[in-house]
Parts: structure tokens; sequence; C-alpha cells
């Protein structure tokens, strides 16, 4: 897996504090698998990557680029291989990254 930033790795350890608290040990597993495979195709095609997820247009003022892994939304900085962001599909993503 490739490096997060301090506010994707906040991310992922809420998510997985979540999951555990709730004892969801496939939760955790796909959270992995999500990141994972984000991983992979921001190492070999990092193009893939759209300027913002569809229902956010607004999130392209950021400046990342974003992939859509199992149920998680993973945003990568487009000039280097780091994870900048990693959210459920249902999260309020404009209200958590602003």
């Amino acid at each position: 897996m490739i490096a997060l930033s301090p506010e994707a790795t906040a991310h992922v350890s809420a998510l997985k504090n979540f999951y555990s608290e709730r004892q969801r040990p496939q939760a955790l597993r796909n959270l992995s698998h999500a990141l994972a495979t984000a991983s992979l195709i921001i190492l070999n095609a990092p193009e893939r990557g759209m300027i913002a997820p569809r229902p956010y247009p607004k999130l392209a003022d950021f400046g990342f680029l974003w992939l859509k892994s199992g149920r998680y939304w993973v945003a990568y900085d487009p000039k280097g291989p780091v994870i900048a962001g990693v959210f459920f599909e249902t999260d309020d993503i404009p209200g958590r990254i602003a």
C-alpha cells in the first residue's frame, strides 16, 4: 500500500475503530482490500482517477484525483503516490474535507 497523508491516516483509523467497536471483521477486510486495490491503481494507472466524485463536482477545487474502490472514495495527490483521504461512499465528503 502507498503512503497515507496524516488526514487519510485519521480517516482510516476512524473507520477501523468504528468497525472494530461494532465487531465487523468483514468490513475491516473490505476496507483493507479497497485500500490495496486503490494503491495498485494509483501506482500503475494514476490517470484512471477522476477530478471529483460525480456527486461532488466542487471537490475538484482541492486538486486531488479520486477513485472509487469498493465502497470507498479514495482521494490522492496526482503529483506523487500519496493517498490524501478515504471516505465511505455515503459520507458527507464535502463536509469532512473542507
